[in-house]
């Protein structure tokens, strides 16, 4: 089975046919980390204690870390599912579409449809400001960023049937992760302030399309930007 390929198609029929236990598991997972997410929210990152986590979700401090190894686990556990997201847009692209181009749809997608998992509107700003706030959750985050990096590389190359550490697959995927990043901290300086919460996608889609351009202009001639 390719990487996260089927992630977004075999979730919801999957998910009643899984067996008593796992469905436990996952409610208990999640109970852990709405608690941790609200304390997060109230009282900042680095305020919260993983006694408090477990108080609040009513279950022992050992069975949090059964979850969740580390702390910072819990504010970003929503990584499986961008990385879902992103997969199905690569894998799942129109013919004669490139993987550069159906990522560049997916970030119009996301401001369209204000997808959460690009927190730039409404309630998922404070997400944002929290992990600002937090020199761990940053540091966390600029990690989570190079290990995307190198999954992002493995998906595009995999969907042009290269190798894995096809050089210039890394080379496309820093392109595009570092765009995206860049794009989001400028559109969120925008959403932060009052005006037009509309203005943030704009800076954000106007960075990503020169970043993607520039990406694919680096990436001439490969079937990153040049679709069979």
């Amino acid at each position: 089975m390719k990487l996260y390929r089927v992630y977004f198609d075999v979730q919801e029929q999957a998910s009643p046919k899984l067996d008593r236990r796992t469905r436990k598991r996952q409610a208990t997972r999640q109970a852990i980390s709405d608690a941790a997410t609200r304390l997060f929210m109230e009282h900042g990152f680095d305020q919260v204690t993983i006694d408090e986590i477990a108080e609040a979700a009513d279950v022992g401090r050992m069975t949090v870390f059964n979850h969740f190894p580390r702390k910072e686990d819990m504010f970003f556990d929503r990584e499986d599912e961008v990385r879902g997201m992103v997969s199905a847009a690569i894998h799942g692209r129109d013919a004669g579409t490139s993987p550069v181009t159906a990522l560049r749809l997916l970030a119009y997608r996301c401001i369209e449809d204000r997808n959460p998992l690009l927190p730039l509107f409404g309630a998922p700003l404070r997400f944002v400001a929290t992990a600002l706030a937090s020199e761990a959750l940053k540091a966390r985050a600029r990690q989570m960023c190079s290990e995307f990096t190198r999954v992002l590389a493995a998906m595009m190359a995999e969907s042009v049937d290269r190798p894995a550490d096809d050089p210039d697959a890394h080379l496309v995927a820093g392109l595009l992760v570092a765009t995206w990043s860049i794009a989001f901290s400028e559109g969120y300086k925008v959403a932060d302030t009052p005006g037009d919460a509309a203005a943030a996608g704009r800076v954000f889609l106007r960075l990503i399309d020169r970043g993607f351009q520039a990406a694919a202009g680096g990436a001439t001639g490969t079937p990153y930007v040049e679709a069979g």
